[in-house]
């Protein structure tokens, strides 16, 4: 997955805190062995390999799961969310390497082996066949959210329910600190001097999904593409903005974000409000101009003045914990 994963969790002692940290880190060591698509050695990458040969091929639980529920969530957004886009996303993340757009008659190529339909799942058999060649899946939209939870699955099977698991920006959270209403967490505002002020929300036992382009984006001929790409047009995404989504878990926020910044506000707000538990709160500049919207059920995550709770930052290049003496603390990166 490429990306540094962080916990925080509360523990009755150093002992306990570090063999459960020891065991969380080993799962993430596990998933990326499965779902990385940077590891040619992957089962992910693996499976790519066998596209357009008519082989089915048996999945193990976890890349089954996640192709499932990525599937799902295709289905119902039309394509806006299509893990088959990895031939398109790769040009991309060359092209913000070089500094230059991808090439037109490339992404053209790669256009033609994105579609949801193109991955044809068993459920009977837990198969997958790729039926085009040179397709290739890409599982960064949802990968880390499924990893988050299952960090939370091993601190709880060890008797620790109150942690927080961060990874590239996204977040699942168990339950909150002793005495606390839930884990403070900052909205990060956009970077102009003119976007909104930062605000704080509060989550216990779900999970928080960011997507924009803040970060990763290519800048050509003063048009700014972002990383995200809309699977129907094979373009990075040129609306700068901001989606943020709380969900039942880590998987479905971290899926979701993407899907909301693809569809964009109207269609992606109705997404969230027919998705149960989901939340969304989205700022986007079209035009220069910041246009901000959430959904109905966002509100009441915001943090009020009687609050008070752990502090942390959703803004990866900003996160800080404050540690009591009972937090275990650790910052790694999946392999």
């Amino acid at each position: 997955m490429g990306l540094p994963f962080r916990i925080v969790l509360y523990a009755p002692d150093r002992s306990a805190a570090e063999a459960a940290a020891r065991a969380a880190f080993n799962r993430i060591g596990e998933l990326n062995d499965i779902l990385s698509d940077y590891d040619t050695d992957s089962e992910l990458s693996r499976l790519s390999q066998t596209a357009g040969s008519g082989q089915s091929v048996r999945l193990s639980d976890e890349l089954w799961f996640v192709l499932e529920r990525s599937q799902k969530l295709a289905e119902q957004t039309d394509g806006a969310f299509d893990v088959t886009v990895g031939p398109v996303v790769s040009l991309w993340r060359k092209a913000r390497r070089e500094n230059r757009l991808p090439d037109a008659a490339k992404l053209a190529g790669a256009k033609e082996l994105v579609g949801y339909r193109k991955l044809r799942l068993d459920p009977k058999r837990h198969t997958a066949q790729l039926g085009v060649p040179y397709m290739r899946l890409d599982l960064g939209a949802i990968a880390k959210g499924y990893a988050l939870d299952e960090v939370l699955k091993i601190l709880r099977s060890r008797g620790i329910t109150r942690a927080l698991v961060s990874g590239g920006g996204d977040m699942a959270a168990g339950d909150p600190p002793p005495g606390k209403k839930g884990w403070r967490i900052e909205v990060a505002p956009l970077d102009m001097t003119n976007a909104p002020p930062a605000r704080f929300i509060l989550i216990a036992n779900a999970g928080l999904g960011t997507s924009g382009d803040l970060f990763q984006h290519l800048e050509v001929g003063g048009k700014r593409y972002s990383h995200i790409v809309d699977p129907h047009t094979g373009l990075g995404l040129i609306d700068h903005g901001l989606v943020t989504v709380i969900a039942r878990d880590g998987i479905t926020a971290d899926s979701l974000a993407t899907a909301v910044s693809v569809l964009g506000p109207e269609k992606g707000l109705t997404l969230i409000e027919e998705t149960k538990g989901a939340a969304a709160h989205i700022v986007r500049v079209p035009a220069g101009s910041i246009e901000a919207s959430e959904s109905s059920r966002f509100k009441g995550f915001y943090e009020t003045p009687e609050t008070d709770s752990a502090r942390v930052g959703s803004n990866p290049q900003r996160n800080k914990f404050r540690a009591p003496k009972i937090v275990q603390t650790r910052d790694e990166r999946a392999r």
